[in-house]
């Protein structure tokens, strides 16, 4: 993309003013040198998102020159052009990790494909988030305008005491902003509490936010003072605020409005003191319609609303974020992993992600622990992909495969017997043997010979 810097390396002046123009011209920023090793001496200053080398240099080649940036940034993409190139060195340069492997005379628009896809795809640029200045929102990979627009959002109203209501899809990091924020608020030194509602029954929600008193119900044999409370004078985030009861959000209604709680079979009510930012995948807006969320909670918790963009729609974050989650999961299983071949990163931006960068993180975890060599290939993901992306079974498939299964078991164990296994079964005869032509299973196929 424009403003990326480019290191060109080649002992052949001539050429290097060439390429410099071509490439100055398409809007990149180029800085050139003679040898590989001032490669190496201006790289921590010129910090450039791509490197062009050529093979054949006096001293340093360039295949020697890959491996010791790969040393330093296994993620900075390399092309490696020369005269002499043959099949042989391509194959080579590109299962060690050499983006591309281009032959001199180059032609202008080949080199500007290869130059932007190399960009696009290699995710080598420093995260925003990687940043001193962003540390607030350290977790949060992004290089996307729209990720830039609501981070910027999210750290001007951090400032102020105002709930905060989190909307998108389920696996968009939606806790992770809520944690950016209260880092970047002024009670970043008081708890963050977080409390994933769905997550608890609705018999045990009041009392594990509100607290309770010792004998209250059985089994509370001591006070308990609650979630609520341990997140005084600090930020609350409550995750799927929708699949709370109405009875709950009545209680949690008052605690805004009053800023105190009572605890369950208390008669005293408690003063708190909590800044409440709440996530939901869900449209609230809708449910009040509906009837099943109330209308007056709703406007309490979305005084600022936040929605959080799928992957699909940051889509040009996607090869940091697999890059960062690499990185992460080959230093877990301790394997020498450099990054991925480029048709497995095209994959990675070909797809839907329905489940958005918590799957992503899933088929990338996955791969690396499948991998066998240093870069992820394409076949490789390509199977990732379709485990990954194999639809989660219906309740009528899941009650067939089951059923198959029993019946299987049961005909295993009694040896073809029907009558026995039907007795096990619990049913009689005539619907057991129902069951088997339904299924396609012959009983005397499990009889012993």
């Amino acid at each position: 993309m424009p403003n990326d810097t480019i290191l060109l390396v080649d002992d052949d002046t001539d050429l290097l003013s060439l390429l410099a123009m071509r490439l100055s011209g398409a809007g990149y920023q180029v800085r050139q040198v003679t040898s590989a090793e001032e490669a190496l001496a201006v790289l921590p200053v010129a910090a450039p998102s791509l490197v062009i080398t050529d093979l054949r240099m006096a001293g340093m080649d360039g295949l020697k020159l890959f491996e010791n940036i790969r040393s330093l940034n296994a993620f900075l993409p390399v092309i490696i052009m020369t005269a002499h190139g043959s099949i042989p060195e391509a194959v080579a340069a590109t299962q060690k990790g050499v983006f591309s492997f281009l032959t001199k005379p180059l032609d202008g628009k080949t080199l500007l494909r290869e130059v932007e896809r190399a960009l696009a795809l290699s995710g080598s640029a420093l995260p925003a988030s990687a940043r001193p200045e962003d540390e607030w929102c350290r977790g949060i990979i992004y290089q996307s305008r729209i990720m830039a627009d609501i981070l910027a959002q999210a750290r001007l109203v951090a400032e102020g005491k105002t709930n905060i209501l989190i909307g998108g899809e389920s696996g968009t990091g939606k806790e992770l902003l809520a944690k950016a924020i209260h880092r970047a608020s002024p009670r970043h030194n008081r708890p963050f509490v977080a409390v994933n509602c769905g997550a608890i029954p609705e018999t045990l929600l009041e009392s594990e936010l509100f607290g309770h008193v010792k004998g209250s119900f059985t089994g509370a044999v001591r006070d308990h003072h609650g979630l609520i409370r341990a997140a005084d004078s600090g930020t609350l985030f409550l995750d799927e605020i929708g699949d709370t009861p109405l009875a709950f959000q009545v209680k949690l209604l008052r605690v805004i409005q009053e800023r105190t709680l009572r605890p369950v079979g208390a008669t005293d009510s408690v003063a708190v003191d909590v800044r409440i930012i709440s996530a939901t995948h869900r449209s609230l807006a809708k449910m009040v319609e509906e009837g099943t969320f109330r209308e007056d909670l709703y406007y309490r918790l979305n005084v600022v609303a936040l929605q959080l963009p799928s992957l699909a729609e940051r889509a040009e974050d996607i090869p940091l974020l697999a890059n960062h989650f690499l990185r992460e999961s080959a230093r877990e299983a301790e394997k020498a992993i450099h990054g991925f071949a480029p048709e497995a990163m095209e994959m990675l931006l070909g797809e839907p992600w329905p489940g958005n960068i918590r799957q992503l993180y899933n088929v990338v975890e996955h791969s690396v622990a499948l991998a066998t060599a240093p870069l992820i290939s394409a076949a490789l993901m390509a199977s990732t992909i379709k485990k990954t992306f194999t639809p989660y079974p219906t309740f009528a498939e899941a009650r067939m495969r089951f059923e198959q299964e029993y019946l299987i078991s049961l005909l295993k164990m009694t040896e073809g017997n029907v009558s026995q296994a039907a007795r096990i079964a619990d049913r009689n005869r005539t619907d057991f043997y129902t069951l088997l032509q339904r299924n396609h299973i012959v009983p005397a196929l499990f009889k012993k010979a």
